[in-house]
């Protein structure tokens, strides 16, 4: 009997455990043909406070305070990166993956994402804002950075609702990625 009791104690302590909430883009359905035919997505650069394991949103004041008793699913910074790789794999004809780039031969091309602003607002917006840069190592597209101002709007600012938010805004960036990429 006393050696169930570590695992009773041990269940026990994690019944009280905070929800995490996972970051998820919605898949698109319909492929476009891009301008090259493997990609690799760089990790995605997110400012201090939305590299955090807590789930923020913005107070009436501005301030940024932890949504109570959430905190996500995974690391933020992994989650937008393998969310955007996946969805632009499923959106395109190209070959995507998440660095560190998985195949032996290079890709054709990368994209670095830097966010600058990913927050969901007491206005009721959650706001993805920054810069992306395209890349090509043997010029098989012109390279560049372009800039992108996503707004979702916010059902509320539950922890739910926040990542139900992040995924939809991850969603778009990776829409706008991709028609860029497929010009």
């Amino acid at each position: 009997m006393y050696r169930f009791l570590p695992l009773a104690l041990l269940l026990a302590a994690c019944s009280g455990a905070e929800p995490r909430y996972l970051i998820e883009a919605p898949a698109e359905v319909r492929p476009a043909p891009l301008a090259v035919a493997s990609l690799e997505v760089r990790d995605v650069s997110l400012p201090a406070y939305a590299e955090a394991s807590e789930i923020l949103v913005e107070s009436a004041d501005g301030g940024l305070e932890p949504a109570e008793n959430a905190l996500w699913a995974d690391d933020p910074m992994r989650a937008v990166t393998l969310a955007l790789a996946d969805r632009i794999g499923r959106a395109s004809n190209a070959t995507v993956a998440a660095e560190p780039w998985p195949l032996e031969e290079d890709a054709q091309a990368a994209v670095e994402v830097r966010v600058t602003d990913m927050v969901a607002r007491a206005s009721g917006v959650f706001e993805l804002t920054g810069q992306y840069a395209v890349s090509s190592y043997e010029r098989v597209v012109r390279e560049r950075i372009e800039r992108f101002a996503i707004a979702v709007p916010l059902v509320d600012t539950t922890p739910g609702s926040i990542a139900d938010a992040t995924g939809r805004a991850v969603a778009q960036l990776a829409a706008e990625i991709t028609e860029e990429l497929s010009r």
